[in-house]
């Protein structure tokens, strides 16, 4: 198997991992607002939380493996998991989540294990979050706030950066807040020459109004941005697609380990961490069948149950790049607890942004860690999956052989005889179609070639 790299550095995820472990400063513990950033986003390393569920339908199995995924994000971002709480309700309570009895709870809960921090398995509106942090006396952080600090944290390029701004920033805007109840606000009012009836004028425009109005201005220039890369990116694939080289996707749930595959088969070096999203921004490797036929590898951001809309819409550039594949490789965890659960997730996240129609190669990765028992389960639901696992490299050889077998082939065969001094045309066929037999005669190199339809009518002057 060839393999060609984009980038000569393959320590690069070594060196990421280390930084990432290192000691860091934590700058800006002011309350005035410097960047429109900032906005009361809440940075939740080492904070000490308790989490709370809703159980709306479902078995109680499917809400303890999502509390449990809560868990696991909030201590990617860097708190500490004091409690776990799970109330059964038909549906959230519209003004504190849980309802008011079982707020008080979560207030003695709260007290007794010295937490700082409550975080709820949901998208919470403002009046919710303003309700709960009023009674609980702690602050409040919702699931898709979770999710956010943790891209964050791990965007690297500058379009991850830009995305995930553009994520915080329309989840921060409708729910900006005074720096208290007594702050002014620009009174209305048809009378009086100031725009406003007595006892209604204010000082004009307020801090808060100030904010809202910069935030909106950044995030038109972050969908300016954002538009041009998506450009970019569109040209480098029009580029492929002219020179007929086929693309493959590697999507999945978030830690089920596609990085630690794209390392597996094209060596890219590429960071690994048992974290919840620890990779974002998309690598892709080049490289190649073993009967030569070129393709790219393209690693995408992971998936996750109830992925925030924000970040679907901001990563929707980067999230098209497996609609446009040729083929989905699907990398499921088989030793998670719910496998099921997380291939449902992905392929609803992949409708979203146009994918569910690309052919889907199912990879059950971590089959080291799995028992038996959930193997020969999974393979009785998924029985055309390929089984492996990155970590020991048992199975990669299959994986490699049957994304071979999936990719498209060139639809025109051709007996040529090409002279000596055509080298160009033979790489082209190498790099392009598929070589079946090679023979060197006096007059030239005799191939028995498989091509597309635009290569085989440059090659109709050659035929043997």
């Amino acid at each position: 198997m060839r393999t060609e790299l984009f980038e000569p550095d393959a320590t690069t995820g070594e060196l990421e991992l280390e930084e990432r472990h290192s000691l860091r400063r934590v700058a800006g513990l002011s309350t005035e607002l410097t960047d429109v950033t900032e906005v009361e986003y809440r940075q939740l390393r080492l904070e000490r939380v308790v989490l709370v569920g809703v159980w709306t339908g479902g078995s109680i199995s499917d809400a303890e493996n999502s509390l449990a995924e809560l868990a696991a994000l909030a201590e990617t971002a860097g708190s500490q998991v004091l409690e776990g709480l799970i109330q059964r309700r038909s549906r959230p309570d519209s003004a504190t989540f849980i309802g008011r009895g079982k707020v008080e709870e979560l207030r003695d809960v709260v007290i007794s294990t010295g937490a700082d921090t409550v975080i709820c398995d949901g998208e919470l509106s403002p009046s919710q979050l303003r309700n709960l942090e009023q009674q609980t006396k702690v602050k409040v952080v919702d699931r898709t706030a979770l999710i956010l600090d943790i891209f964050a944290q791990h965007a690297k390029s500058k379009e991850g950066k830009a995305q995930v701004e553009l994520a915080q920033l329309q989840y921060l805007l409708p729910r900006l807040r005074g720096w208290g109840d007594s702050l002014s606000r620009q009174g209305g009012g048809a009378g009086g020459g100031s725009g406003g009836g007595v006892g209604t004028r204010g000082p004009g425009e307020t801090k808060l109004e100030t904010d809202r109005r910069r935030i909106n201005h950044r995030i038109a220039k972050l969908r300016r941005e954002i538009k041009a890369m998506r450009t970019v990116r569109q040209t480098k694939r029009s580029r492929r697609v002219s020179n007929g080289v086929p693309a493959v996707a590697i999507a999945g749930y978030t830690n089920a380990g596609k990085s630690s595959l794209l390392n597996r088969l094209t060596s890219a070096g590429v960071l690994v961490e048992d974290a919840l999203f620890a990779t974002l921004d998309p690598t892709t490797r080049r490289t190649a069948a073993e009967d030569g036929r070129v393709f790219t590898l393209s690693d995408t951001v992971g998936f996750v149950r109830h992925l925030p809309h924000q970040i679907v819409e901001a990563f929707r550039s980067t999230l098209e790049e497996v609609s446009f594949a040729d083929l989905v490789v699907h990398v499921v965890d088989g030793a998670h607890p719910d496998p099921e659960g997380q291939v449902a997730a992905v392929r609803e996240v992949l409708s979203e942004v146009g994918a569910d129609r690309i052919p889907e190669l199912l990879v059950v990765n971590k089959t080291d860690a799995a028992d038996e028992e959930t193997l020969l389960r999974l393979k009785r639901t998924w029985p055309d999956a390929v089984f492996a696992s990155a970590r020991s490299g048992q199975g990669i050889a299959d994986v490699h052989a049957a994304i071979a077998q999936r990719l498209p082939r060139p639809a025109v065969d051709l007996r040529v005889l090409l002279p000596y001094d055509r080298g160009d045309l033979v790489a082209r066929i190498h790099r392009k179609g598929q070589v079946l037999d090679t023979r060197h005669t006096d007059e030239g190199t005799e191939l028995r070639v498989r091509v597309d339809e635009q290569l085989a009518a440059e090659l109709e002057q050659f035929r043997a």
